[in-house]
Parts: structure tokens; sequence; C-alpha cells
């Protein structure tokens, strides 16, 4: 092959080679050209952006799952054991991306700040609770503490404004559901807290030669949680317009 076709071959190729880069430029800044619900909240949790979470409605409150709260009793004797159990438990709050919302926290204090306009009482975000509890565990079964906590969730919309175009807008806005608990008693329901037993698993019981086949307890937890109520999946966020930091997009706001 001539020196003159060898050179346009390469030509040729590294005209592809750069043509390719640059399209994969292309996708990744259109995929990136637009923020997620979590980059916008941490906006919101660090100040970038100014946050405020309009038009809250709360739901009627619900009784969350049942989840153990105390360490495990194990009865490898003959005979029933009666003892008194400690428990302890701390329930949180979560939004729709299953994101944690810290107590105390810049968005718990803007979530709070909306409801309390709105309807006059302030937005709990957490809850904890302790105290102790007999329970009686029959030979051959094991034993433990059980609690549910009262729940609620608000529905909102996420706005938030920037001093600077951010994603090429100074507004952006998104539907929310933030789940929390709720004091004792909303909306007639209460907290509750149960003992619970089931008989030994056969590997639970090769475990009692191990402890003389007396009883024991562990902090290993043997209850398996039942899914709880979930937020609706969270959708994308919609621009403002970009314009000018005055100038707001209001088809944003409005629900499809």
């Amino acid at each position: 092959m001539s020196t003159s076709r060898i050179n346009l071959c390469r030509a040729l190729v590294l005209g592809a080679l750069s043509f390719a880069i640059a399209a994969a430029g292309s996708v990744t800044a259109f995929a990136s050209s637009e923020p997620t619900v979590k980059q916008l909240m941490a906006d919101c949790a660090s100040g970038t952006g100014k946050c405020t979470f309009n038009d809250p409605v709360v739901k009627a409150a619900y009784l969350g799952n049942y989840h153990q709260v105390s360490n495990t009793l194990y009865n490898c004797s003959t005979s029933p054991a009666t003892q008194s159990m400690d428990w302890s438990d701390s329930v949180g709050s979560t939004d729709t991306v299953d994101a944690s919302i810290t107590a105390g926290g810049k968005i718990a204090g803007i979530v709070d700040l909306s409801v309390t306009m709105k309807y006059g009482h302030s937005w709990s975000t957490e809850h904890r609770e302790g105290g102790s509890l007999g329970m009686t565990v029959r030979p051959g079964e094991v034993g433990w503490i059980s609690r549910a906590q009262a729940m609620r969730q608000v529905f909102g919309t996420w706005q938030t404004h920037y001093d600077d175009p951010h994603w090429g807008h100074y507004y952006w806005f998104w539907r929310d559901t933030i789940t929390s608990p709720a004091p004792n008693g909303t909306d007639g329901v209460t907290n509750a807290v149960v003992v619970k037993t089931r008989p030994m698993t056969d590997q639970e019981k090769k475990s009692c030669d191990a402890h003389g086949k007396q009883t024991f307890t562990s902090g290993v937890r043997v209850e398996k949680t039942a899914p709880d109520r979930r937020a609706p999946t969270a959708e994308t966020p919609q621009p403002g317009d970009g314009r000018t930091p005055d100038s707001r997009d209001e088809e944003a706001r409005r629900t499809p």
C-alpha cells in the first residue's frame, strides 16, 4: 500500500475516533443537563438553593409496620421462662427517594415551617421511645418485643431558587411525599408494643447445647419486618423560567 493511502487511512481512523469522542461527550452533557431529586434536595439541605415546601397536604395517620425492638429470649429449658426485657425504638423520616431526613436538619425545618403555617401544629421528624416489658416464653420457643409506630405522610411541591442558573434555570419544582412518625393518638391511631413468640428453628435448637440447655438472650433480631406503606415514586423535576431570577414558569407548578 502506498504511503499516501496509509496516511489517508490514518486520517479517516483518527477522524472517526474524534467524532466518537465528541458524540460521547455530547451524550454525557445531555444526560447531566437536568438535575435529579437527590441533587436538588442536597442543595436545599446545604443552603445552595433557597427552598420552600409549598401547598402541604397532610394525610390521615396509619399504624406502621411492626419491628423488633428488644433482644431475643431463647428458652432451651423444660419449663416456661418469665423475664423482663428492655426495649428501645427510634423511627425517623424519609422521602420519595428513600433519603433519610435528619431531625433538626434544614429539610426537616422547611417541612415543619410549611405544615405549621397551614395547619397550626408542628411536624415531628423523629420519635424515640423505650421501656421494659415482662414476657413468658414456653420451652423450645423464642420471644421478643415488637413495636409499631403511628405514621403519617405529607404531600407537597418543593421549589428551589438559585442566585445563578443551575442546570440552566433559576427555579426547579418537584412533588414529594415525606413519611414521618406521628404523635401517639393522631387521628385515633395509637402506638403498639407487643410480645411475640414462635417455636425455635432446627438451627436455633442446636445452639441450646452451647448454653447448657438453659434460657439465654441474644442481640440477634429474628423478626422479619414487613414492608411499610411506601411513598409514591419520585417524579422528574420541572424547571422554571431561566431567563431572570424574578420570572417564574407557573406551568412548572401545575400537577398533571
